[in-house]
């Protein structure tokens, strides 16, 4: 999960809306009873964004294959729309408001610190380290960005560890994961100092967040609550499902929906006719690992979808390619920029859920795009929460 969770964040605001397949006009209005809210973009029913409106949020119009036929677009025949909750548009408010926050504490003298720990030379780890390290400088947060050889050892790296803990300058410290596999990780992260947490893994803070005591939570969880609350959407008295149980994201996404007064439940790949609690939520998160695990029959018509979930599916991989084929048929026009863009780049990024299953849904965050968008932006916030909690500052 966290090498899918950081690709989305890689490709963050300059990838291409992979479930929208040509980006609506933000601008334009929703359908009857639906309200206009921040970084929405509207959808058909069936989960499509649309190439054009009639002024209402209903897609018309189609578009011409090289033969000179018409595609049909979906949302055509008069469908409701669907809202997409767009991640990139929230994960810029909250980079806005952090470099306020940043500005603010410079007037008091006060920086805040973040340290990056990146052992070796794992493709998609550097790409997301780098996005990390460009943010800091553009938040006005200094950056120390450390890069230890794979041949690093447990002992070696607690050391480091040890020796960025008792640093004054530094208010977090991040350890890029995955480690080598002979590194012990949780050794290496229950040896960072709980306030110096910000990826919020700590047992320390992982049992303040059980509490609901003042604490660095996990950084995706922590964005899935800032889109529901950005977005308008209610939370306390509704059923909330997680999908999944992993401590970076279901379980402290559990836990934060909790403390907003969701009545939550939380299943996994092992749940018994899981399609029997998917289908009762009123907010349902999947964070599985599995690309398409959820399908429309899982979904409760109208219900709000977060998918947490990020799966690379591969054009040189015979079974990806069954995947690609079956989420994005090519039947209808909107299509084409999703196929246009596998065949180019080799590969795409796809959520835990079957694109078909927004077509239920009422609102959803694509992916990427929708919660991974948000990764990097927390992590700028938790690193300012840090800097403020180390020294007393509400």
């Amino acid at each position: 999960m966290e090498n899918a969770i950081l690709a989305d964040a890689a490709l963050g605001a300059t990838a291409i809306d992979y479930h929208g397949h040509g980006r609506a006009s933000k601008s334009g209005r929703l359908s009857s009873g639906q309200e206009q809210w921040p970084g929405a973009v509207a959808r058909s029913s069936d989960g499509r964004q649309g190439i054009s409106s009639n002024g209402d949020g209903v897609t018309t119009g189609g578009s011409k294959t090289q033969h000179g036929e018409e595609k049909p677009v979906r949302g055509s025949e008069g469908q409701a729309v669907a809202r997409l909750l767009d991640g990139n548009a929230i994960a810029a408010a909250i980079k806005a408001e952090v470099a306020q926050q940043v500005a603010e504490l410079a007037a008091e003298g006060i920086r805040p610190g973040l340290a990056v720990v990146l052992v070796g030379s794992v493709p998609a780890s550097q790409i997301y380290v780098r996005n990390k390290v460009r943010t800091c400088g553009q938040m006005g947060i200094f950056s120390e960005l450390i890069t230890p050889p794979e041949s690093i050892t447990t002992a070696e790296l607690l050391a480091l560890v040890g020796e960025l803990n008792v640093r004054d300058d530094l208010d977090g410290i991040l350890v890029q994961m995955p480690l080598p596999k002979h590194v012990d990780s949780k050794r290496v992260m229950e040896a960072i100092l709980p306030e110096k947490d910000i990826d919020g893994l700590h047992p320390m803070n992982a049992g303040k967040l059980q509490t609901g005591r003042p604490a660095l939570v996990p950084c995706t969880p922590a964005g899935v609550i800032e889109i529901l609350k950005r977005s308008g959407i209610p939370i306390a008295g509704q059923n909330a499902v997680v999908v999944g149980r992993s401590d970076l994201a279901g379980k402290p996404a559990a836990m934060l929906l909790l403390q907003e007064n969701a009545t939550v439940t939380i299943c996994h790949s092992k749940t018994r006719d899981l399609a029997s609690f998917t289908r009762n939520a009123d907010i349902l998160v999947p964070a599985i690992g599995i690309p398409g695990y959820i399908t429309p029959g899982m979904v409760k018509p109208g219900s709000t979808i977060i998918d947490v979930g990020i799966n690379r599916l591969s054009n040189q991989v015979a079974g990806d390619r069954e995947l690609f084929q079956d989420f994005f048929p090519g039947t209808f026009a909107e299509d084409a920029e999703r196929r246009r863009a596998f065949d180019e780049k080799g590969s795409t990024i796809v959520g835990d859920v079957h694109p078909r299953a927004y077509d239920v849904a009422g609102a959803y965050t694509p992916v990427p795009g929708g919660a991974g968008a948000l990764t990097i932006a927390m992590l700028m916030a938790n690193t300012v929460r840090a800097a403020k909690l180390r020294r007393g500052i509400s």
